[in-house]
């Protein structure tokens, strides 16, 4: 579709620890903000085409429907953390250890620097059409799948010593995404900060000490 192109293309391609202030196009920005004061179902297309400064037939033009604005914000925040979630795998090699460690990291950080777009994406999923919910469904179920893995065959080879390897993921991803839903910028930890002590949770949640 014509708006999910657009995002992607104007979505920053950067290394996975690095954030700018806002990769978000400037429309998708404004829904955004928003959609965060006052809800998908709360927000008006007229609201978002004068904070742009647009008539809302202008708005149209960029984006035919409210619907449309949070499919491609959506879609932004699933591609954006698979993105970074691949990319820290790579740098991760082949250690289950090590994989868990950047993975973990990873989600943390992006929950973190991205904790507006990762909250309406997730707490908006009900809002989205069937066929974009399934999509992003199915991309949420990826990003677990990544975890799942790397925990399942560290428990194979005797690295991770939790009983419940199935139940573990879940909770650590759950945990990890839940930071979109409390974390302030001008609290007590930066997200760097934020990410070593829950891959030390992690770590501890598998059975392994924290060195």
């Amino acid at each position: 579709m014509e708006h999910r192109s657009r995002a992607i293309e104007n979505s920053v391609v950067v290394p996975w620890r690095q954030y700018e202030s806002s990769a978000l196009p400037p429309l998708l920005q404004v829904a955004l903000d928003c959609f965060v004061e006052h809800g998908y179902h709360g927000t008006t297309i007229r609201t978002v085409a004068q904070r742009t400064g647009l008539s809302v037939p202008g708005l149209y033009h960029h984006y035919p429907s409210k619907q449309a604005l949070l499919v491609s914000i959506a879609q932004f925040a699933m591609e954006d953390l698979l993105r970074r979630s691949h990319a820290a795998l790579t740098e991760a090699g082949t250690s289950a250890e090590e994989r868990l460690h950047l993975l973990v990291e990873c989600l943390v950080l992006f929950h973190a620097h991205r904790s507006e777009v990762a909250f309406i994406a997730a707490s908006e999923i009900r809002s989205l059409e069937e066929d974009a919910r399934a999509a992003h469904i199915a991309s949420r179920d990826e990003q677990q799948r990544m975890v799942d893995d790397i925990i399942y065959r560290g428990t194979a080879e005797g690295l991770f010593t939790t009983e419940y390897p199935r139940e573990t993921s879940r909770a650590i991803v759950t945990m990890c995404t839940g930071v979109a839903q409390w974390y302030r910028r001008d609290g007590a930890l930066s997200p760097e900060e934020l990410a070593h002590r829950y891959v030390a949770i992690a770590r501890a949640a598998l059975g392994q000490s924290n060195r």
